[in-house]
Formats: structure tokens, C-alpha cells, sequence
């Protein structure tokens, strides 16, 4: 039965969905379609890794309906675990969140075998990622969706759909990333600060595709029964293992970082649907105006092009102004910043420090980590109050360009993430 076929229930805009794909009286431990061409070196360290797993093997796997979930669950059943799908349908439409992703997805658990389940997530999205991207922009910041989808949307969801519905104790994803789980022997990597009994996130080994920056808000409680097959491939050696097993998705191009964008055609798009052109000025930190916009949500901090303001030197965004709807310009000179303040942070490697030391620290998804001091802060009676109340001021060894608040810093000490929060503001 085609994939397609299997989703007829499916309504014209996709508006119901309660079907899933009927389970196999069992799952195959062999992959009667992969080719005779050799694994990959990384391919054949990724099954053994995954055939020499302590305890259970039965796992649910999200799919997305892209290449790199899609070999992560033909891994896990080549490697003999007991593997369901799992798609979160986030958003009605396009995209690989929506109606191309489902279809994809179904696709392969028909081809590898294994079922198929969609769990309803719109309404979840829709509170926990649109709505307060939304409003972050309206506030003049620049939100960093993707880490808050990972903790409230997708991760929690799917253990809770693991553990409730499957009586699967873990889940897998498709995320370059690696985990050491505290039983693990080789979780002794000295850290600052105490890693005693924590599960430790670290970087993937494809630098041009590690995605830890992301997952730097997953709690405790769900990294310990997280599984990441692809930590320690490239994104080569994911496309030829794809191409070995026959995946229908090997050739899949790669959607766009953030799926927003990708749902809605650009980002520009997706806030124009949410948000309303509003005029104003375009000034220099003195107050002097120099150029107009449409719309402060139109604009990030950092950004040259796209300003239309004609001066003796190229302009910088440095700050986004809600209450007066202003956004702020300088040179380049002008617009380095020596520190920031970060909030919301979730320490994740390591237990909430007491004291200064030094750390890398990656400020945006594509920069390179950068040296800095990292101070804890006292908490106020807000923050206490809040889901999670730490805070921290970072002071950079060199001043840095780009400090975005609503943007994630996130500390590392070589391959490992210590933990992350979003920046507040910085000086």
C-alpha cells in the first residue's frame, strides 16, 4: 500500500488525522533492501554502537519525513531493536512539518516495515513556538524558536507518546549530536564544575552539521533515554548509507534551518501573516534618523543589508527598540559588545555553578564558540519564580558583534555543552 494511500483520511488542508499505519506481526532484524555495496565506516561503527546498547532496545523514532530520520530509523532496525515511527504533525500545508513530511514519513516505515504513528501537535505548536515567536518579535527581540520547540514540543511529546501509548522507554531522532548517559564508563570527561551522575550532551562529530547548539534545553530527565545514531556521521555518510538502504528519502534535498521559514516561503512571510507593517524611524545611537521601515520585526541586530540608508559608512543594527519602535544603528567600530546577560539558562552537563570560570561560548546557531568569563547571578524573586530561574553574565575576552537578545548562548567546555539561556541584553 502506497504512503499516500495510507493517509486518505487526511482531509484536502490535512485537517484530521487519526490513522495510523497497521503494525507488522513483527519487525525484521535485516533490511531485505539494503544493496550488496559496503556500510560506510561511520555506518558500521553507528550499528555496532547501537547492537551493543545497554538495556532495553525498543524505541520510538521521530520522523520527520527527511534523510537523516529516515536512516536513523533503518539504523535502528538493521541493529535489531524493536523500532515504531513517530511523526508530531506541527502546522497544516507545506513543508516538512506538514503534509510533504507525513507523507514522507509514512513512506518510509511502509518501506522498512515498521508502524506508523501521527500524533496531533498543532495546537501545542501553535502556544509554545508561533505564539511566542510572535510576541518576541513584537518585543524587539529575535527569538530562537527551534531549542523551545525541542524541549515543549517535540522531545517531551514524543517520550510521553513513548512511554504512555508504546511502552517504549526510549526515543531516537535524527539530531548530530552525541550523548554519554552517567552509567556510561567513559562519562569521566573532566569538566568545570560537577558533572557527578548527569548525563552529558556533546557536540556532533560533522562540525558543518552539529546540532547541540539546539538541544542545550532538554532536561536531565529526557537526555537519559535519548538516542542519537547519527552523532558520529557526516552528513556524506548519512547520504551514502540512505543511498545503500534504498531510502526513498536518500535524495531528499535539505529543508530549511528553521521551518517557519520553510512552511511559509521566508521568514519575512511567516511575520507578515502575524504582524502588521508598522512605519518608523531608522536612527544613529545619537538619535539622529537617517532612514525609515516598516516594521522592527523586519530587522535582527547585526544586519547591513537590506537597511536603504545611505551614509559615509556601512550601518549595523545594534538595537531594536519596541517602545518606540525604533531601530538603532552604528558603524561596525561602534557596534562591538564586551558582555551580555543571559537568562532562562538550563544546565545541562553540568549542576548550577556557584562560582566564576571560563567557558566557549557559541552565541548564534552558525558562529564559532568564542573564549568568555561566566558569572553566575543572583537570583531575583522573578526569576526564582520562573521555570528556570538561573542567570549569568558573560564577559568576553574580545568584544563581540551580533549579541542578539532572544538569541541562545551556549557554554561548552571542549565537546561538551554545559548548558545555555537566552540573552537579555548586553553591554
Amino acid at each position: 500500500m502506497e504512503a499516500r494511500t495510507k493517509l486518505q483520511r487526511i482531509s484536502t488542508h490535512y485537517g484530521d488525522i487519526t490513522a495510523v499505519t497497521p503494525m507488522p506481526p513483527r519487525i525484521q532484524t535485516r533490511l531485505s533492501h539494503a544493496s550488496s555495496s559496503p556500510a560506510t565506516s561511520a555506518g558500521e561503527k553507528a550499528l555496532t554502537r547501537l547492537q551493543c546498547w545497554p538495556g532495553e532496545h525498543r524505541v520510538a523514532v521521530g520522523l520527520s519525513g527527511g534523510v537523516d530520520s529516515s536512516l536513523t530509523a533503518a539504523l535502528l532496525v538493521e541493529a535489531g531493536w524493536h523500532v515504531e515511527g513517530l511523526t508530531l504533525w506541527l502546522m497544516s500545508g507545506k513543508g516538512t512539518c506538514c503534509a510533504e513530511g507525513l507523507v514522507d514519513a509514512a513512506g518510509i516505515c511502509e518501506q522498512l516495515k515498521i508502524p506508523h504513528h501521527i500524533v496531533d501537535s498543532r495546537v501545542n505548536f501553535q502556544q509554545e513556538v508561533v505564539d511566542r515567536v510572535v510576541q518576541g518579535y513584537q518585543q524587539g527581540l529575535t527569538p530562537l524558536p527551534c531549542s523551545r520547540c525541542n524541549r515543549s514540543v517535540k522531545f517531551s511529546a514524543m517520550l510521553n507518546w513513548a512511554e504512555s501509548e508504546g511502552q517504549l522507554h526510549r526515543i531516537a531522532t535524527g539530531h548530530y549530536a552525541r550523548i554519554r548517559h552517567s552509567e556510561d564508563p567513559k562519562n569521566s570527561q573532566a569538566l568545570p564544575g560537577d558533572g557527578t551522575g548527569r548525563h552529558k550532551l556533546l557536540r556532533g562529530l560533522d562540525q558543518n552539521k552539529d546540532q547541540s547548539y539546539f538541544l542545550y534545553d532538554l532536561p536531565q530527565a529526557v537526555l537519559g533515554k535519548v538516542v542519537f545514531p547519527l552523532g558520529e556521521l557526516t552528513k556524506a555518510d548519512t547520504r551514502r548509507e540512505a543511498e545503500r538502504y534504498g531510502l526513498r528519502t536518500a535524495d531528499k534535498p535539505e529543508s530549511q534551518d528553521l521551518c517557519l521559514a520553510d512552511h511559509y516561503g521566508s521568514m519575512r512571510a511567516f511575520l507578515n501573516n502575524y504582524l502588521p507593517s508598522k512605519e518608523g524611524e531608522i536612527v544613529l545611537q545619537d538619535g539622529t534618523v537617517v532612514g525609515a521601515h516598516d516594521g522592527i520585526q523586519h530587522f535582527t541586530i547585526g544586519q547591513r543589508k537590506g537597511l536603504r540608508v545611505a551614509w559615509q559608512e556601512p550601518l549595523h543594527v545594534v538595537r531594536l527598540d519596541a517602545a518606540t519602535n525604533q531601530v538603532v544603528v552604528a558603524s561596525r567600530a561602534e557596534s562591538g559588545r564586551a558582555s551580555c546577560v543571559v537568562g532562562a539558562v538550563n544546565w545541562l552537563s553540568i549542576a548550577p555553578p556557584s562560582s566564576t570560570f571560563n567557558v566557549e561560548v557559541q552565541v548564534r546557531y552558525r558562529s564559532r564558540p568564542v573564549p568568555a568569563l561566566l558569572t553566575p547571578l543572583k537570583a531575583t524573586a522573578e526569576d526564582i519564580a520562573a521555570e528556570r530561574p538561573h542567570r549569568c553574565q558573560l564577559t568576553f575576552n574580545d568584544q563581540q558583534f551580533s549579541i542578539t537578545p532572544g538569541q541562545a548562548a551556549v557554554f561548552y567546555a571542549a565537546d561538551a555543552v554545559l548548558g545555555g539561556g537566552l540573552i537579555e541584553q548586553s553591554n
